[in-house]
């Protein structure tokens, strides 16, 4: 198993903004190398993803909005799972 520095972990994390751990994790186990640890870390997330797919998303927001010639507008709709996120600034700024 390679050594792991923590200057790999930090360029892994800066590229991916996974945590510390699981980038030293996706390093340890790619020996190194960032492209396949990268890899590693997009299947974890995919994973991951189909995982959660199925949970329900009862809070969220709805924006309108009409353009300046009035001629189209758009209504859109963000969900999420909490109410916690959905009165976030950044949430809710989107």
């Amino acid at each position: 198993m390679a050594q792991i520095s923590a200057s790999q972990v930090k360029a892994l994390r800066d590229e991916t903004q996974q945590s510390m751990m699981d980038c030293k994790k996706a390093l340890e186990e790619s020996n190194g190398d960032i492209e396949v640890a990268k890899d590693l870390l997009r299947k974890r997330g995919l994973v991951t993803a189909e995982k959660k797919a199925d949970r329900a998303t009862g809070e969220g927001l709805i924006a309108i909005t009409v353009a300046p010639d009035k001629k189209s507008a758009a209504i859109v709709e963000v969900r999420c799972e909490t109410d916690f996120c959905a009165r976030n600034e950044v949430f809710s700024s989107m």
